[in-house]
């Protein structure tokens, strides 16, 4: 029994020490992330301050502003966006313009917060409502979207008014403290790394398996011979304060019109439904041309029992163009059955991927 005992002694710090080591340089990498990402944001917000700055500047200089009018952010525009890419688009180019107008102090700054935060922070007219925002959001360590929703939801301005502050603010905490992270809460927002310089931001935030069968649904429309033109994978359309994405933009030059796609991993919600609605208005309202034909939305949901498809179109009133794109558009039957056996396909690849999976030697 004694001989047991000094067997097994000495094997119990053999086995603690790493599960300690594992803990320690798990702090170190994630602090370190958390610095880089910190790093990053700072440049990006005194970046995005001083071009604030400059642009303000030359606006105000008299003969030379009225020399350029409101050309001026469109013809900077075209220019930033060719050389350094979408980050510094005409919209972008204003943000920057209104956060030095909001901020006109850089010291003022909270050097915590992202530009994401800061873009958000423009929603609030109130100096005094903005600048508790910025306060709190610094101080409670708040992700770009926790502030988003208590802006949304109008915080200050209920504390404000509150008979009961503690019990709003305890609520509040609740609130931001539900909100699950999402791999874009770890790259803070596509727009950082538009600001690096890296393309196709977008395609770092999709999961394999959403990825490899947008590969495949590309491929397959395109095959089907029925009119289509790729235009954009990951298209980004914005609001005032939102960024979206669109999996997939297509031309279709038989019906005249362009057809989003989205794809869903899980089932499909409600808020899906609205959401692609929503990019449909937000497509005919930005891109669509004077003789383009109302957006089609097509929203596919994968998941293990079933496929779904929604086609979602604006203006139902316009019964000819409904029925002639049901006869251009794959049936809901032709997309069912291509994601399933995209599906089986790409699950059975990967299982052969897997060592010891292969089959046994003669």
């Amino acid at each position: 029994m004694r001989a047991n005992k000094q067997d097994v002694a000495p094997i119990e710090p053999i086995q603690a020490a790493p599960l300690v080591l594992l803990a320690a340089l798990r702090d170190l990498i994630q602090q370190g992330r958390q610095r880089a990402l910190r790093a990053v944001d700072m440049v990006q917000v005194q970046t995005c301050w001083e071009i604030g700055r400059h642009i303000v500047q030359f606006e105000q200089g008299g003969e030379v502003r009225a020399a350029y009018g409101k050309k001026l952010l469109p013809r900077l525009a075209e220019q930033l966006t060719l050389e350094f890419g979408k980050g510094f688009d005409e919209r972008n180019l204003r943000h920057m313009r209104a956060f030095f107008q909001a901020f006109p102090i850089w010291n003022s700054l909270r050097t915590e917060l992202s530009w994401t935060h800061y873009r958000h922070l423009l929603r609030v007219d109130s100096a005094d409502a903005r600048q508790w925002y910025v306060n709190e959001a610094a101080d409670q360590n708040w992700s770009a979207r926790a502030l988003d929703r208590q802006i949304g939801t109008l915080y200050y301005e209920r504390l404000v008014l509150s008979a009961d502050k503690a019990a709003l603010a305890n609520e509040a905490a609740a609130k931001v403290a539900s909100l699950a992270p999402t791999p874009r809460e770890f790259v803070r927002d596509p727009v950082m790394l538009e600001f690096l310089g890296l393309a196709g931001a977008g395609k770092l935030l999709e999961s394999n398996l959403e990825q490899a069968l947008m590969d495949k649904l590309q491929g397959f429309l395109l095959e089907l011979g029925r009119g289509f033109a790729f235009v954009a994978r990951q298209q980004r359309i914005s609001t005032e304060t939102k960024d979206f994405y669109i999996d997939l933009v297509f031309y279709n030059y038989l019906l005249k019109c362009f057809v989003l796609i989205d794809l869903k991993t899980e089932p499909l919600t409600h808020q899906d439904i609205g959401q692609m609605d929503m990019y449909v208005r937000m497509y005919d309202d930005l891109r669509r041309g004077d003789g383009d034909n109302p957006t089609v939305g097509v929203l596919l949901c994968e998941h293990k029992d079933q496929s779904v498809v929604r086609y979602s179109v604006l203006h139902e009133s316009e019964q000819l163009f409904a029925s002639k794109y049901r006869l251009i558009l794959p049936s809901e039957e032709e997309l069912r059955l291509e994601i399933e056996r995209e599906r089986e396909a790409i699950a059975a690849s990967a299982s052969l991927a897997q060592p010891g999976s292969g089959k046994p030697q003669a």
